[in-house]
């Protein structure tokens, strides 16, 4: 029976009489384990950023925007010509079934005053359907109502951005501000979102009634058109039905004829945000990956290092052989001599994967997630790497015959 305590004790004392070569031997299994790290941390951060991204954009999405007019030949891009209204977004909500919510929209870069302070920033007539679908939530005060939206009142809701740039530390709730030269009463403020995945502020807007916006602010050639409509779906399973759907209305309205193209654009956000979702999953596998080839590397300077080990050592294994140990008893101790050089660099990686992966985080700003599944894996992945290719210079040692090693030079 194999003596698995002496054993163990043996193969460390041999682990500490080459120390250097010992270090050296799991220098491989170090690098890779910290680039495991690393590339995980980068790659999932990366994930939760866009999932975060996406999730703040809202869910279920359809995006429905404005034709595009062609001038000279050249497709000017869609929202160019002015074709939708809000009247297309009042029978989508009435007419299309598995539609949870509905609001027209539209903006204009405008400039803000109160007192001496002025800030110019994005004005958007909408609804108060668009915050809900949006996921702005409201700090304080109220959203729309709709008598604002049927009496073209003059109230706004404010973003952080413009409530700090214009007030200060001062409270906005009830104050009256400019658009260009027309007053406007806060009568909410909202909460705090940050920047987009696009890098854009998404706390430095204004929201207005969509008739307001119309009528009294931006001015149009085209009354009651707006540049976009956003329709929230009950739940995924009906994003496809719905999208048809809308768009058989929306021809209908526009009196479209059968081989005509349609004069709007439908986008499916949901579908856009899985397919950003997969390519960030996929990414961050890939990361992973590139990181594992390096372990790899790490387990064949193991296997290289053992099978020199085992060349210099075969006058020792001669004398174990003669005063009694088995082939088992040999193959054992260098299994557990590789297996410890990989467990230790793993141990020694992850500490150094943790601590590049933080400074990453500090220094350059990157998003960062170090989860315990990618250190448990690493350190799986760095004994595995052990046992497997230290298991053919172990081989080789308990082959060696005990006359033949003790007469070895």
């Amino acid at each position: 029976m194999i003596d698995f305590k002496s054993t163990l004790k043996m193969a460390v004392v041999s682990l500490k009489i080459n120390k250097m070569r010992s270090m050296l031997t799991s220098l491989g299994i170090i690098i890779g384990v910290s680039a495991v790290i690393i590339m995980l941390a980068v790659g999932t951060g990366a994930s939760q950023k866009i999932a975060k991204d996406m999730e703040s954009m809202g869910s279920n999405l359809l995006m429905i925007r404005s034709g595009s007019v062609t001038s000279g030949g050249v497709r000017m891009g869609s929202g160019t010509r002015p074709t939708l209204t809000i009247k297309d977004a009042e029978a989508i909500d009435t007419n299309v079934q598995g539609v949870l919510a509905v609001a027209p929209y539209s903006s204009e870069s405008k400039q803000l005053t109160y007192g001496n302070q002025n800030w110019a920033t994005s004005v958007a007539g909408t609804t108060a359907s668009y915050l809900k679908i949006r996921n702005y939530e409201i700090s304080s005060g109220r959203n729309f109502i709709p008598e604002d939206i049927k009496n073209t009142t003059k109230v706004a809701i404010i973003g952080n951005t413009v409530a700090t740039e214009l007030f200060g530390d001062m409270d906005p709730l009830g104050k009256t501000i400019r658009i260009g030269n027309i007053p406007f009463k806060i009568i909410g403020t909202l909460k705090v979102k940050g920047q987009s995945g696009m890098g854009m502020d998404q706390d430095d807007l204004v929201f207005i009634p969509i008739t307001t916006a119309q009528k009294k602010v931006f001015g149009t050639a085209f009354p009651g058109t707006v540049s976009m409509i956003n329709v929230q779906a009950q739940n995924a399973e009906v994003m496809t039905q719905l999208e048809s759907d809308i768009n058989e209305i929306l021809r209908k309205r526009h009196h479209i004829g059968k081989n005509q193209e349609d004069d709007f654009q439908i986008r499916n956000l949901a579908e856009m945000q899985e397919t950003i979702k997969s390519s960030a999953k996929t990414m961050s596998l890939l990361l992973g990956a590139i990181a594992s080839v390096s372990l790899l590397v790490g387990g064949i300077g193991i296997m290289n290092i053992m099978l020199v080990s085992v060349t210099e050592r075969t006058k020792e294994i001669g004398i174990r052989m003669a005063i009694g140990a088995k082939a088992s008893d040999i193959r054992i101790q260098f299994l557990i001599e590789s297996f410890l050089l990989s467990i230790i660099g793993g141990l020694i990686g992850v500490l150094i994967g943790v601590v590049g992966a933080k400074s990453l985080q500090f220094l350059g700003g990157m998003n960062i997630s170090i989860s315990s599944f990618s250190i448990f894996l690493s350190l799986g992945f760095s004994g595995a790497i052990g046992v497997l290719f230290g298991y053919y210079p172990a081989y080789k040692a308990s082959l060696l015959n005990p006359i033949d090693a003790l007469r070895y030079e």
